[in-house]
């Protein structure tokens, strides 16, 4: 069978732009080197953070407020539960980049927000216990999405729009021919065809798109399951929103209130602190002097937080240099559409990179605003 585009890689981004070019219509093979909604790459561990006010960079508060939409929409097309809202907090000290930067992303987008200092921190959330000088940006839309079951939801729906998703299944090799028409697509147990590529290759990234020599590093990343210290009562939604504290060595942490099961306790864990890997080499056993290192943490910030220890599970984060993405079609190939590098902040677009994939795959290009995610500011 030939298809009309083929989507290599079906993690986060690659199962929401299976779902997206599905329902234009197209016929489209999904290729997964594991399991669907695995525990192997980036799009795993219960919970991602999802937040308005973007400290990073303002220019993504557009794609954000799109990226709720979509969310819900998923919600409603699949009946499922993806996306809880909890509020969010974004603590530091005085300057920190994650208080500022998201201050002045609200301000120009006219997001509604709250400035606390340390007293109020402590007043609205006792579980805290900021030092003076410390404060924190609260925006009430913050929330939770939840990764495997958004990975899980876009694939089905891609299948029930007639997507053929293949796992267990990793591409060896791709090619595209120098006219603009036509790729074909190598695996362990074949070779296919279509008209366009979509690669989405999360932490393989390096390895798909040798060719292009992004500057990638793929880095070892770190989720912690703690019990707090009295149960988890105090942690619930509704009474703790998400996270993000930078601490005053420029360290960001980060956590969720408890809002599946409180037999898991509650997750915390570090923002790009981790050694630099492959997915060939990266160390998948949770070391205690690891475990030790986010309890000074949290004994020192969130000391409540520091209980008993449940269980921890290893991430990859695909970093560029300026922790933007990659989002384009190849610069060499008009009809492969490449997105990778998202830098452990990416989950939360799932919807968005979807439909700006779909888009440069059917119609080779996009409305969307994607300059800032250009590979050529790397090469």
């Amino acid at each position: 069978m030939t298809y009309d585009v083929i989507v290599a890689g079906l993690g986060g981004m690659g199962s929401a732009a299976a779902y997206h070019v599905a329902r234009r219509g197209q016929r489209v093979l999904g290729l997964e080197r594991f399991g669907k909604a695995h525990d192997q790459g980036s799009s795993h561990g219960g919970s991602r953070i999802i937040r308005q006010a973007y400290f990073e960079d303002s220019s993504y508060v557009p794609l954000t407020l799109h990226a709720y939409e979509l969310w819900e929409k998923l919600e409603q097309e699949t009946g499922r539960d993806l996306m809880t809202i909890t509020g969010g907090l974004m603590i530091g000290p005085e300057g920190a980049r994650t208080v500022m930067g998201s201050i002045e992303s609200a301000r120009e987008w006219g997001l509604e927000y709250e400035v606390l200092g340390a007293k109020e921190i402590r007043s609205h959330f006792p579980i805290f216990e900021p030092r003076d000088g410390v404060t924190a940006l609260y925006e009430a839309k913050a929330g939770i999405v939840r990764p495997e079951m958004g990975v899980a939801a876009h694939l089905d729906a891609a299948e029930a729009k007639g997507a053929d998703l293949r796992f267990e299944e990793p591409v060896v090799s791709w090619e595209a021919s120098d006219s603009g028409e036509g790729v074909r697509v190598t695996t362990e147990e074949g070779v296919y065809e279509a008209g366009r590529l979509v690669i989405s290759p999360g932490a393989w990234a390096p390895e798909l798109l040798a060719d292009l020599g992004l500057p990638l590093e793929v880095q070892r990343l770190v989720q912690f399951w703690f019990m707090p210290r009295g149960g988890v009562e105090r942690f619930k939604v509704g009474r703790v929103p998400i996270w993000i504290w930078e601490a005053d060595d420029s360290v960001q942490f980060y956590s969720f209130p408890s809002h599946d099961d409180p037999a898991d306790g509650v997750k915390v864990a570090f923002f790009r602190v981790g050694p630099i890997c492959t997915p060939d080499t990266i160390d998948r056993t949770v070391h205690d002097e690891e475990v030790e290192h986010i309890r000074g943490y949290l004994r020192d910030h969130v000391p409540a937080l520091d209980g008993e220890f449940l269980r921890a599970k290893t991430c990859m984060y695909t970093n560029t240099p300026d922790e933007n993405f990659v989002i384009s079609a190849h610069p060499n190939y008009a009809q492969v559409a490449i997105a990778c590098g998202f830098s452990g902040h990416g989950y939360k677009f799932c919807g968005v990179v979807g439909e700006m994939l779909a888009d440069l795959a059917t119609e080779g290009s996009t409305n969307h605003p994607i300059d800032i995610f250009s590979p050529k500011r790397l090469l």
